[in-house]
């Protein structure tokens, strides 16, 4: 029998405001609070269809993949799919099976045309022959609603380099827009800029492959291209600098789709550079830019917040900030009585009013203020798993089930165990705040020696704590294991279970630099401290973010074992 007590104290103003979720959930400031999706979603891309705003960002190694958001107003988003959300999608050509961690989807383009949706994107797959070269397969996706279901992937031969764009232009044609080597067309890599025409009926470049443009700054990583056609010229955004302090938004214009084109004398459009090191975000770029219905535009860009040592275990996270178009130079001509337009081109300025990503900005829409559901919780209770579980690549056939044990999470233990390029029982949500709590109720009894179950807080394959119920010489123990990189395993902490029930809370709270685990063995009346750690040790690597999850494993042995999960809560606290 469930016991919920437990969730019922803890959780009871919550339930309360997701019933009234207008009265309770709604901030009543004039202003949005960045980031507007927190947690590991780098790489924004935005497109607008009438009123909705739909915004995709990098996945790398997580499946499904290609996170899919919706939105009225730019400030309040709701997850409702996945570009990759089928395993056979990422089974082939595509493979997100045993990639490689930090590979895998790498900076996406949405965008709309003639009532079809187009995803764009690269997978980085290096083989696990290390003789082989790393292969850059750039794939398009399209659907009818942003929701899926999405296509399988048409893979655009001889497209190197990555994060592609797709543009549609008023004469009815598309291109595509990627990145190789410097000097180097036909080769994989980041430095220059290309642009070639598609033909989208059979999915093939066609015409003359044209490198448009190296950067502003003759810096590293020109990167993440993104090209409109706005006030009669087409304007080409990238990424340059790398994605860690120095990374940057740039933009060149031109008269002609193949150039030459003209770099902005304002570059860089956004950026957090000259910032000092303290400032509460850094590695601000890769952006993506919308207009909207009324005409005026705003930019996502990616930021990283300082919360840590300079630096964040939630990786990078989608920003927003306003923009205008104003000319380089207050020089003007009269081009008939009466009337005069700049001479030079209009460029965008990002967030004019202070020129850098704010904590806080004045909404889009005054009337239309930003809420936060800062609780996530899971009975699960329905037949499908909630979209915001992810796992690390492409999970084993019959890894879970939600009908064996109605209104449970049933994970199998599979004798493999986190590791390069494995696929162990485990899944995960996304680490939205710095202050957190995450518990999780398991019903679990090991049946042999080595078997273990319960919560996982994970970065990457070599990067995780497991707080887990495991069994050691016919003994019930509790143990914390923490994997740094580049380090061997360490017990941190164990401990037998005297008269352990076969059911655990098991629970992890987050403040300052400080992880408390504890653990219930009485359905939540009394909880137990376990130990204490500093919260450095999930420092992301700048590529993905935290994970709180779930974990099971019979560590290298043959077992029909599972654990059934009854119910897990995850609450942010903002600081």
């Amino acid at each position: 029998m469930k016991t919920k007590n437990y969730l019922n104290a803890v959780l009871l103003g919550w339930i309360i405001c997701t019933a009234f979720e207008p009265a309770f959930l709604f901030s009543q400031s004039a202003t949005f609070r960045n980031p507007i999706l927190p947690g590991a979603y780098p790489d924004p891309s935005i497109c607008r269809v009438g009123e909705d705003f739909y915004l995709v960002n990098s996945s790398f190694e997580y499946f499904p993949g290609l996170p899919i958001h919706h939105s009225k107003d730019l400030v309040n988003w709701e997850l409702i799919g996945y570009g990759l959300h089928r395993p056979e999608q990422a089974s082939g050509a595509v493979n997100l099976v045993d990639v490689q961690q930090d590979g895998g989807i790498h900076a996406p383009t949405l965008r709309y045309h003639e009532g079809t949706f187009y995803l764009i994107t690269t997978n980085v797959y290096s083989p696990t022959d290390p003789g082989k070269p790393t292969e850059m397969v750039n794939f398009i996706l399209t659907a009818q609603h942003p929701a899926g279901p999405w296509s399988d992937p048409h893979v655009i031969e001889g497209a190197p380099g990555i994060d592609p764009d797709l543009f549609f232009d008023d004469d009815g044609k598309t291109y595509f827009v990627g990145t190789h080597d410097v000097g180097k067309p036909e080769t994989n890599g980041i430095g220059e800029i290309w642009i070639q025409e598609l033909d989208l009926v059979n999915w093939k470049l066609i015409g003359t492959r044209h490198s448009v443009w190296r950067g502003a700054c003759g810096g590293c990583c020109v990167e993440g291209p993104h090209l409109y056609k706005e006030h009669g010229k087409y304007y080409l955004l990238i990424a340059e600098g790398g994605t860690s302090h120095y990374h940057a938004v740039m933009m060149a214009a031109s008269e002609n789709i193949f150039g030459p084109y003209e770099s902005n004398p304002r570059n860089p459009v956004l950026t957090s550079r000259h910032l000092s090191k303290n400032n509460w975000v850094t590695s601000t770029g890769h952006a993506d830019m919308v207009e909207l219905q009324d005409g005026r535009w705003y930019m996502v860009a990616l930021s990283t917040r300082n919360e840590l040592q300079g630096h964040s275990n939630m990786g990078r996270e989608t920003h927003l900030v306003p923009l205008t178009w104003e000319p380089a130079t207050l020089r003007w001509e009269e081009v008939r009585p009466g009337v005069w337009e700049p001479l030079d081109y209009l460029w965008p300025v990002a967030a004019p009013e202070t020129g850098k990503v704010e904590r806080y900005t004045a909404l889009p829409f005054a009337d239309r203020p930003q809420y936060k559901k800062d609780a996530f919780l899971d009975n699960f209770n329905s037949g499908s798993l909630n979209l915001e579980w992810n796992f690390r690549r492409v999970p084993a056939n019959n890894m879970y089930s939600l009908t064996a044990k109605p209104n449970y999470l049933r994970i199998l233990l599979q004798p493999e165990t986190i590791s390069m390029r494995g696929r162990s029982s485990l899944l995960g949500i996304r680490q939205k705040e710095s202050d957190f709590e995450y518990t999780a109720e398991l019903d679990f009894s090991p049946r042999q020696d080595r078997e273990e179950a319960g919560i996982s807080h994970f970065q990457k394959d070599d990067n995780y704590i497991n707080f887990t119920v495991s069994r050691e010489a016919g003994r019930n123990i509790l143990q914390l294991v923490v994997v740094e990189r580049e380090k061997d395993a360490e017990v941190v902490a164990k401990k037998a279970l005297e008269d352990y029930p076969g059911n655990i809370r098991l629970q992890l709270i987050s403040k300052g630099d400080r992880y408390t685990y504890q653990y219930s063995l009485d359905g939540g009346q009394t909880f137990t401290v376990f130990t204490q750690i500093p919260a450095r040790y999930l420092l992301s690597n700048g590529y993905t973010g935290a994970y709180l999850g779930l974990y099971a494993s019979s560590n290298g042995q043959p077992t029909d074992g599972y654990a059934d999960i009854d119910w897990v809560f995850y609450q942010d606290f903002q600081r």
